[in-house]
């Protein structure tokens, strides 16, 4: 009988003592998938890597990234592209999954947590601002997540890529300067990032965590944020734990 007490007993406590431990884990992370990489794209190989067509049947995608032979900026909101391409010098929007993409990030996210962060001046508050609410919030900072800003930038520069064909010469600044570019003021916009502290040269850039698309709310401009001033109150959404 007192065998049985003391195997009973063993058990509670270690159930208990797996609970305590796992109330203070992070809780279960979104899945973040990625296709492509920068590194490949920086070595000349700018082939396809996933057709679009096989995820439009996804709910709630959010996705970013290059098209096939960095002829364009992709750009997914909640299953909705707003996908930029430069024709005749001019900037275009489509709304279609139909192409396919050299490098491609993407998550499924059904609800998210609002914030609202501080005044930000640059790429590199942001992230440090992005890094510290995940981390006190429960979000798993150990993989990557993607995240959301909803509101009005004070400025925001961008570029949607249109590479020379037989081009084999890749870097970040030829990359921006390839297409069309600009500068945005008091605009309103919906930001997609996602934030990874171990994919550099994957789907960030060597010297960030994290890679930036945007739109414009009335759909009008679209592609890659290269910097921006956020002002105070802008809102932050992360995946709901």
């Amino acid at each position: 009988m007192r065998s049985k007490l003391k195997i009973g007993m063993l058990i509670f406590l270690t159930g208990l003592l797996l609970s305590c431990i796992n109330k203070n884990e992070p809780s279960s992370s979104i899945l973040v998938h990625h296709s492509g990489a920068l590194k490949t794209i920086m070595s000349g190989n700018i082939a396809a890597t996933i057709n679009l067509d096989s995820l439009s049947k996804r709910n709630h995608l959010y996705a970013l990234g290059a098209t096939e032979n960095l002829k364009g900026e992709i750009q997914i909101f909640d299953s909705k592209p707003s996908n930029s391409f430069v024709r005749n010098s001019n900037l275009l929007i489509e709304d279609s999954f139909n192409l396919k993409a050299a490098l491609f990030v993407y998550a499924e996210v059904e609800k998210w947590d609002e914030f609202i962060i501080e005044k930000v001046t640059n790429k590199d508050e942001l992230e440090e601002i992005i890094f510290e609410i995940a981390k006190t919030n429960g979000q798993n900072i150990e993989k990557p997540f993607p995240f959301l800003l909803e509101g009005q930038v004070v400025t925001l520069d961008w570029h949607v890529i249109n590479w020379k064909e037989g081009d084999t010469i890749h870097n970040h600044a030829k990359h921006k300067e390839s297409g069309l570019s600009g500068t945005m003021r008091n605009t309103e916009v919906k930001i997609l990032g996602f934030y990874s502290t171990k994919h550099k040269a994957v789907f960030t850039h060597h010297t960030t965590n994290m890679h930036l698309h945007f739109s414009t709310d009335d759909d009008l401009i679209a592609g890659h944020v290269d910097d921006l001033l956020v002002p105070e109150g802008i809102t932050l959404k992360l995946p709901k734990q």
